[in-house]
């Protein structure tokens, strides 16, 4: 127990170590805010400097970017109504109308404290539950992901405005461009009519800046002539009392964020969206409407994706199964340095283990440190001249797009998607649920098609394993009553009782 302890507050002990996981944290925070540069390829960059280093130096500034650019998305999310990265699209929702008010450093402080709240339930899952949690991840088999992605995509409602039917088919257009390029299980090209360009796809994270950030440019077009609302940063640290009001929420919304962080592939993008969704049917009387500024919608999304981090390092430490696209990267880091992420690692190296959870609470401290500094120089964004502000918005967007593959063809996806974004808002039609769609779509193509195979491709034995499962039973069961709970007669029913 002392050993696991003493590795445990090695990188807090080291002053090498501790300048590491700061630097990675702050850089991680600042490179998750701008539009397009995704933690991802920041691990991914910071890694091929990292081949010669002491593995855990490379480890210590891997966990401080890793939580830092998780966090740092919701930033441009909550100011510009740009998310940094896909886990902050439903930060976006409630906070830029907060920065509209002039409350954005308002927002941004409880953001940050949350953030840490949910990152910490993350670590403590991971440093307790972690066999526990790896059990029931591997449990997951193709029909079940199949069942997840259609519970997510389920989640339009929460998305969709007051239109369900236009959140449905934003949905459905986001899943339909998803798939334009090779099929994932046949190689064959699907609605790229005989286009070489399209064959690679199309990035979401380029669609995600065009609907997201270049309509929102061409929107405020018409709001030229209006000046900048002043913004409310004499108060950034939350009061006790509202973090406490918060408390029941964010913890509930973190578990969400432990427990789908630790299923492969699912990641905060989803947990984020699955909690905002969960919040919006939980929470009775919210400080505003959700979509208007409720405070409830920034606390349950970022709770959920910084929990996810402790989630998605579970099955990659205990199984060597990445749990989101960042794993993925680290365990390729691992390898490089002569581990074998697996079960075997927690035998025979159970200090790596510890030291890892070490360093991600000392890069969750340096979090709320650092977010909670430079807000007033942030909150400045919004209050920039639009004339001054809509052209550096463009010029940050294409610089994002182009950086997600080096690929001039990205920035024109992105001004496309901007162009076809505004027509859609301007129509009444949510652009969250589309981003949703593309994100949903394959997964669940893939897991259909998987579960099929794995079936004998007998109809009659797919349908007959939704009900034999005991884990597609309880999937199915919560896939049915969200359908049934955004009914008209059943929200009837809930108001007169």
């Amino acid at each position: 127990m002392m050993e696991a302890i003493g590795y445990f507050f090695m990188s807090w002990l080291d002053v090498k170590m501790l300048l590491l996981t700061a630097m990675g944290t702050f850089a991680g925070i600042y490179i998750g805010a701008i539009p397009g540069l995704s933690v991802t390829m920041a691990v991914s960059i910071l890694i091929s400097f990292t081949f010669k280093w002491d593995v855990n130096h490379a480890l210590a500034l891997i966990s401080g970017i890793y939580l830092g650019g998780v966090y740092g998305g919701s930033r441009s999310a909550i100011l510009l109504n740009i998310p940094g990265a896909p886990a902050a699209i439903a930060t976006g929702l409630d906070g830029y109308p907060l920065a509209k008010r002039g409350e954005a450093g308002q927002a941004i402080g409880l953001t940050t404290v949350v953030s840490v709240y949910g990152g910490f339930i993350g670590i403590l899952a991971l440093a307790v539950a972690a066999p526990l949690v790896s059990d029931l991840a591997l449990m997951f088999g193709p029909r079940d992901y199949m069942l997840l992605a259609i519970w997510g995509l389920l989640l339009v409602g929460s998305l969709s405005g007051e239109s369900l039917s236009k959140g449905i088919f934003s949905g459905a257009l986001g899943a339909l461009i998803a798939c334009v390029g090779l099929d994932p299980m046949t190689g064959e090209n699907r609605l790229t009519f005989g286009s070489m360009q399209l064959s690679a796809g199309i990035a979401y994270v380029a669609a995600m800046i065009g609907f997201f950030g270049v309509a929102e440019v061409i929107a405020q077009i018409h709001e030229l002539k209006l000046k900048a609302i002043k913004q409310n940063v004499s108060k950034i640290i939350p009061s006790w009392a509202l973090v406490r009001k918060y408390l029941p929420l964010a913890t509930r919304t973190s578990t969400i964020g432990v427990v789908v962080g630790a299923l492969p592939g699912a990641g905060g993008d989803i947990a984020a969206l699955m909690a905002y969704d969960h919040a919006k049917r939980t929470v009775k009387n919210p400080s505003r409407p959700f979509g208007e500024g409720a405070y409830e919608g920034l606390v349950a999304p970022e709770s959920a994706n910084n929990a996810a981090v402790g989630g998605a390092y579970v099955p990659m430490l205990t199984l060597g199964i990445p749990g989101d696209a960042v794993t993925a990267v680290i365990i390729g880091a691992l390898y490089i340095h002569g581990l074998k992420p697996g079960p075997m690692l927690m035998i025979e190296t159970p200090h790596l283990f510890w030291f890892i959870v070490g360093s991600l609470t000392l890069a969750n401290i340096f979090l709320l440190v650092f977010g909670l500094t430079g807000i007033k120089i942030f909150a400045k964004i919004v209050e920039t001249p639009k004339p001054v502000l809509l052209p550096l918005i463009l010029v940050l967007s294409a610089v994002g797009a182009y950086a997600i593959n080096n690929n001039p063809v990205d920035v024109y996806w992105m001004l496309g998607f901007g162009v076809l974004g505004y027509f859609l808002k301007m129509y009444g039609f949510q652009v969250g649920p589309v981003i949703l769609g593309m994100i949903l779509g394959p997964i669940m193509d893939r897991s259909y098609r998987q579960a099929m195979i794995s079936s004998g491709e007998d109809l009659g034995v797919f349908v007959t394993e939704f009900f034999t499962t005991p884990l597609s039973a309880i999937l199915l069961a919560c896939v049915v009553f969200t359908v049934v709970s955004q009914a008209d007669w059943w929200k009837r029913l809930i108001g007169r009782k």
